[in-house]
């Protein structure tokens, strides 16, 4: 794949709790220069990145994030802030207590609630890979499917592991056929970014991608 190629299915990304503005317009800047498919940042830089850049940027934010564990109503809330702020893509973390409660219709009722608000805008479903079993990770395919949601996601980034070529794989066994995937954590080098590609995600979520491939990079996921 030509770095453009590559570029175009990457979600650059900076959600450091300590990100700069400074460090935002850098990110910004690459994203444009280099087209990748969106910017990922955190939801307190969404208005001023729309303000800023307006529709040069495909602007991505996250919900609920890192843990998840926030109430279905303050997700809700987020959500609908962020996209009034100009947010074009949302990825939420799903509450993985839930999920070990096997409440997996709570999991999906969350998911469908953000999906009605963000309506035709990208909704992500982070599912953190690295605390589920394999029948879990299957039943949250079809939750996922079932509940409407564009992308299921393998990871926040910020648990003690990321993505996984075998997750991806499950993944493509077991969502529908209107779900795409995106994998995030841990995708530090070209090998791995091309393999995750082969392997049948859509989008990347990394701060690597563009350092590796041009030479320059924010850096920080």
């Amino acid at each position: 794949m030509t770095n453009e190629e590559i570029l175009r299915h990457i979600d650059h990304t900076l959600l450091k709790a300590v990100s700069s503005w400074a460090e935002i317009e850098k990110l910004c800047g690459e994203a444009i220069h280099f087209k990748t498919a969106s910017v990922c940042v955190p939801p307190s830089y969404v208005r001023r990145i729309h303000d800023s850049y307006g529709g040069e940027l495909n602007i991505c934010t996250v919900i609920g994030f890192p843990l998840g564990y926030s109430v279905s109503a303050a997700k809700i809330r987020e959500a609908e802030a962020a996209l009034a702020d100009g947010a074009n893509e949302l990825d939420m973390v799903i509450n993985i207590g839930d999920v070990k409660n096997n409440a997996f219709t709570r999991v999906q009722d969350e998911i469908s609630a953000l999906k009605k608000i963000a309506v035709k805008k990208i909704l992500k479903v982070i599912v953190e890979t690295c605390y589920l079993t394999r029948e879990e990770k299957i039943r949250l395919c079809e939750t996922v499917t079932t509940a409407g949601a564009d992308y299921i996601k393998t990871s926040t980034g910020f648990g003690p592991a990321g993505a996984s070529l075998e997750d991806v794989l499950l993944f493509k066994e077991h969502i529908g056929s209107g779900v795409k995937i995106k994998a995030a954590g841990g995708v530090k080098t070209r090998e791995d970014i091309e393999k995750f590609l082969g392997a049948g995600c859509d989008r990347i979520g990394t701060s690597s991608a563009v350092a590796l491939l041009t030479g320059g990079g924010a850096g920080g996921y």
